[in-house]
């Protein structure tokens, strides 16, 4: 038929709806590569500006504090500024901001700058999340949420891969000023291809500025409890009680003020809608395995294997290398496959990539990570275009900022409860397995007054000719060989743990109902 007599035909997508679309995925993509490109590269940085310990994780918290802050913001203030503006105006800062956080020469310059750039930068997410559903028509957002899923799981993978790379062959401050050129060609694109709109600027009378400031209390103490818990050892902590207080407080508040208020800041009861709420529910979860799994590997591979942040890179590489082949595919199988299916096959890959890592040792590196990372590529591949796609199945246009909002600010919340949980838990493991192993390495036993004998003969003929000082170095070894084998165990233990988040996660997807997902024919 053709279609100027069809009324249900799409109009062909413009290449300047392409540029536009195409630029604000390349934002979402440098935002969401900025919470992990510092992880192999901290070291240096802590050694820039003179910090170090428990002070240097706030080189990733503050950001993570700004940007999950600003998330449920966007919505509201892209239609107070215009879109165009709104998105014009953060992206600029946000590359100021990097320029400024490679200059930093303190910890408090640094925290400063970074919580500013996580502001600016969180706002990238959800608007080109936002763009893809306004600006496509259906037909096309199955693409354009596949080039989404590159920012929301290939940045994460590939961050540590290119921060490595950055710190060790130019130094640290190129990490941040990595975002420039690309950057610019984001501002370019969006510039001249973005529709203007006016700023509807009495819509700031109508704010939920109550919501803001509690929202905004609430997440940055939530933010610092998971980040700092685990350094403090929890709740032994009265700092960490007192702030753990008020985010519960200051959130409990936030979330009831949501359901009284006339113009609620974040709208909670698109999660009432089947789809939407189970999809988000899915997309929290892979979120907290994302991050977690992001987390946990380069951990591994500095401490039980000694990889600097080059090699840490290296091996990082092929968890997000192969995703590139395999996301421009998802939209072509969304076509005639069960967007529920998919997404529920790649959980369970991912799941299974974790527990291939159960048999960790001190042999266990790069090599024997090469097939488990290639899996979880291709399971992460799989995920995220179709459970977005599912998940917005019956949001409206006019809802699609505030679903947008909701759905990657819930992501991110995943991640970083993710963080905190694996860390905390691999804590906790290492401590029951060293507590295990201990006894059974006991001076009654003939095994181990063999094995430190044998040491205390090594370390007499290596230069320590005292008999008592070799033996004391020789049960020293011991304890280190123990340790070293809890620490592995520990590991083994969070992967585990994340595999079994990922199979409660195709739980949810399973009670998905069926939809005509973006892209993809009715079912």
């Amino acid at each position: 038929m053709d279609a100027k007599l069809d009324p249900t035909a799409e109009a062909p997508v413009s290449l300047k709806t392409w540029i536009a679309v195409s630029g604000a995925l390349l934002g979402a993509f440098l935002a969401v590569l900025n919470i992990q490109i510092t992880n192999a590269s901290l070291p240096y940085i802590e050694g820039g500006i003179s910090t170090g310990g428990v002070y240097g994780t706030w080189v990733s918290t503050a950001y993570l504090i700004g940007e999950i802050i600003v998330i449920p913001l966007t919505d509201f203030m892209s239609r107070v500024a215009s879109l165009r503006r709104y998105l014009l105006v953060n992206t600029a800062l946000f590359l100021f901001f990097s320029v400024l956080c490679g200059h930093a020469h303190s910890l408090s310059e640094m925290i400063v700058f970074r919580a500013l750039q996580g502001f600016t930068g969180g706002v990238l997410i959800p608007l080109a999340f936002t763009i893809v559903m306004i600006m496509l028509p259906r037909s096309k957002q199955a693409i354009g949420l596949a080039g989404f899923a590159v920012s929301a799981t290939f940045a994460p993978a590939i961050g540590p891969t290119i921060g490595g790379y950055l710190t060790d062959y130019y130094g640290w401050p190129w990490v941040f000023y990595v975002n420039l050129a690309p950057g610019v060609v984001m501002l370019a694109a969006l510039w001249f291809t973005l529709p203007k709109s006016a700023p509807q600027l009495g819509l700031l009378r109508q704010g939920d500025w109550l919501g803001i400031v509690l929202m905004a209390v609430g997440l940055a103490a939530f933010q610092t409890v998971l980040d700092d818990g685990n350094v403090y050892n929890w709740f032994d902590s009265p700092f960490i009680v007192k702030l753990s207080l008020v985010a519960a407080l200051a959130l409990c508040a936030f979330v009831l003020w949501q359901f009284i208020t006339v113009s609620p800041l974040v709208n909670f009861r698109l999660l009432g809608r089947r789809n939407f709420g189970l999809g988000t529910l899915g997309n929290f979860l892979l979120g907290f395995a994302l991050y977690g799994s992001a987390f946990l590997l380069p951990q591994y591979l500095a401490v039980a294997q000694g990889f600097d942040a080059e090699q840490i890179g290296e091996v990082m590489a092929w968890t997000g290398l192969p995703q590139l082949l395999i996301i421009p595919l998802v939209p072509l199988l969304m076509k005639r496959i069960d967007a529920r299916f998919l997404v529920g096959l790649g959980l369970v890959i991912f799941a299974a990539s974790c527990f291939m890592n159960l048999w960790l040792d001190q042999d266990y590196a790069a090599p024997q990570f090469f097939w488990p990372d290639v899996i979880r590529a291709v399971g992460q591949a799989i995920v995220m275009t179709p459970i977005s796609a599912i998940a917005l199945v019956g949001i409206a246009q006019s809802e699609a900022g505030a679903a947008s909002g909701l759905f990657n600010m819930m992501r991110n919340l995943g991640g970083a409860i993710g963080t905190a949980a694996v860390e905390t838990f691999f804590t906790k493991r290492e401590q029951f397995h060293s507590a295990m192993i201990s006894p059974k390495v006991s001076l009654l036993e003939p095994a181990t007054r063999d094995r430190l004998a044998d040491l205390q003969r090594y370390f007499m003929a290596h230069g320590y000719p005292d008999p008592a000082g070799a033996m004391h170095r020789a049960i020293i070894a011991v304890g280190q060989t123990i340790r070293a084998e809890a620490t592995i165990m520990g590991y083994a233990d969070s992967f585990a743990m994340i595999g079994v988040v990922l199979l409660v996660a195709v739980l949810a997807v399973a009670m998905l109902r069926k939809g005509a997902a973006a892209g993809g024919a009715a079912h």
